[in-house]
């Protein structure tokens, strides 16, 4: 039991006296008071004054006094339960007389993240001061508890509401404003001057729903949130500054992540009268992939395109892979880096979750990848001679090492890579996928091919075959259609096809689909008729 005392107090006040028992003054001439305290002849009513503890701690350094003090508790139960609360902590090694807040402790753990990756911390950053601060940082660290990140919670829920109504004002807005903008087109010279401003007043209405938030933070966007948050409540647990980690016992919603979906003929057909995309995540078939790499034949950047079909490499890998990890006499790539954009910033990381690998190439893409060794040796010589020529509209060559740059030599940012790659895919009228999901295909183009599964889980550095399996694969058509006969051809037949007569009814089954008096009395029914193949 905790070594203290509760008592009750109130706020009711009386005027100070001096020793001749008359009212002392302040500045302003008016009476002084004082708080009655204990004396308060109304504490003996139940339902005046509040209850307060004060819990007696062992000394602090010097022989200090540890005298934690709370109030405004209703009863003397719920005062005691608190202080008893407070002195399992103190004794559990929680400093339960910190005032630190939750916005001054996050700041600390922000800035003592040393083992993140520098996007993670981006992340980190993005939450605490977007999202934590706000909801979570007036309360002092040690009083934390779920409920409060629970609240947290609804005030998101609550924001993706409105988040959702500016999705539909922005396409109530760009409804109007096209049809304000063909009113004006469409009408016959002289045009009459308020179909003009009505347009404008559109282009106004639709700029001013745009600058609105629009997009809700989903489930995988929480549970990322609530993962921070339980990383920074974790590392306050282990420094005894908290007794739990509260975020952990926090119910978020559901949450899968999208699975690729192959683009099928009728999903085409769909996407070309709607728009919509069954899914975020689209992976071409191999007739389209195949469409794809023919049309960009001529494109600077083929051989970029071919490694992301066909190995499967990340977007920021094909960025940063540099001719020194390149073996192209044994035909081997070495994945050591990768180029990692943050608010447009690149910069040079490790591969992710620091998979570091070799991949083998095939007699083909090795060819290529000598072809354009000697197509950049000669764009660099092109170059030179330019900026000998013109040195102020040709800068000098940038050696940077990279196997696919600008003509100059320097790196390309990322999304250079995504952008052209969409403008490429658009002009043959292909179905919409992103340059990811290309390399998602490749996964499928090797279970295609019949590439082991543990196989194509190393070349694309994914942290384990479930990954693989379970979201970054599309299985095929074609491999669905080979599984499907091969299970089949399992069961020995004495035909081809089983198929039942056209003419005459099925036996054992009349038109009620009662059995046949006959196969009821012996308990047998004959199978359908077989038919030749």
């Amino acid at each position: 039991m905790f070594k203290g005392y509760v008592h009750r107090l109130c706020g009711c006040r009386k005027p100070v006296l001096d020793d001749d028992g008359q009212p002392v003054l302040d500045k302003k001439g008016d009476p002084k008071t004082t708080v009655v305290g204990r004396t308060c002849p109304l504490l003996k009513k139940r339902d005046h004054g509040t209850w307060f503890y004060c819990v007696e701690l062992p000394l602090g350094p010097k022989g200090a006094r540890r005298r934690p003090r709370k109030g405004g508790f209703a009863t003397k139960k719920k005062a005691e339960d608190a202080a008893q609360e407070v002195w399992d902590l103190a004794h559990a090694g929680v400093d339960v007389l910190s005032d630190e807040t939750v916005e001054q402790y996050l700041t600390r753990w922000l800035g003592a993240k040393q083992s993140t990756k520098r996007s993670t911390n981006h992340s980190y950053d993005d939450y605490v001061h977007r999202i934590f601060v706000p909801h979570l940082g007036h309360h002092k660290l040690r009083d934390l508890r779920t409920r409060h990140i629970e609240d947290m919670y609804a005030a998101i829920r609550a924001e993706n509401d409105r988040r959702r109504k500016n999705q539909q004002e922005a396409a109530d807005a760009i409804t109007a404003e096209r049809a304000a903008h063909k009113a004006w087109k469409d009408a016959l010279a002289p045009r009459d001057p308020q179909l003009k401003s009505a347009w404008h007043e559109a282009q106004n209405a639709l700029k001013s729903a745009l600058a609105k938030p629009r997009k809700p933070t989903g489930p995988g966007t929480q549970r990322r949130i609530n993962a921070a948050l339980s990383s920074a409540l974790q590392s306050a647990q282990r420094q005894k500054l908290i007794s739990d980690n509260w975020a952990r016992y926090v119910e978020l919603p559901s949450y899968r992540p999208p699975k690729p979906l192959l683009w099928t003929k009728s999903r085409v057909e769909t996407w070309r009268a709607t728009g919509e995309k069954p899914s975020p995540v689209m992976v071409w078939t191999a007739a389209q992939t195949g469409e794809f790499l023919d049309s960009v034949v001529p494109d600077r950047l083929y051989p970029l395109w071919h490694l992301v079909a066909f190995i499967g490499l990340r977007r920021g890998e094909s960025c940063a892979l540099p001719w020194s990890e390149t073996d192209l006499d044994e035909a081997v790539i070495h994945v050591t880096e990768q180029i990692v954009a943050v608010s447009w910033e690149a910069y040079e990381d490790t591969p992710k979750n620091d998979r570091i690998r070799d991949i083998s190439l095939d007699e083909d893409t090795t060819e290529l990848l000598r072809w354009w060794r000697k197509a950049q040796r000669t764009e660099r010589e092109d170059w030179e001679e330019k900026h000998r020529t013109d040195p102020e509209k040709y800068g000098p060559y940038v050696d940077s090492g990279r196997i696919f740059t600008k003509e100059d030599g320097s790196a390309y940012h990322p999304q250079f890579f995504s952008d052209r790659f969409e403008r490429l895919y658009k002009k043959v009228g292909l179905p919409p996928v992103r340059l990811h999901d290309l390399r998602h295909g490749s996964a499928s183009l090797a279970l295609l091919a019949g590439v082991h599964i543990k196989v194509v889980q190393q070349r694309l550095g994914h942290s384990s075959i479930k990954v693989t399996a379970d979201i970054y694969t599309s299985v095929a058509e074609e491999v669905e259609r080979e599984a499907a006969a091969a299970t089949l051809a399992v069961v020995p037949r004495s035909r081809k096809k089983q198929l039942p007569p056209e003419e005459a009814p099925l036996e054992g089954a009349g038109a009620d689909g009662e059995e046949s008096e006959s196969e009821a009395a012996d308990g047998t029914a004959s199978g359908p008729t077989e038919t030749a193949a």
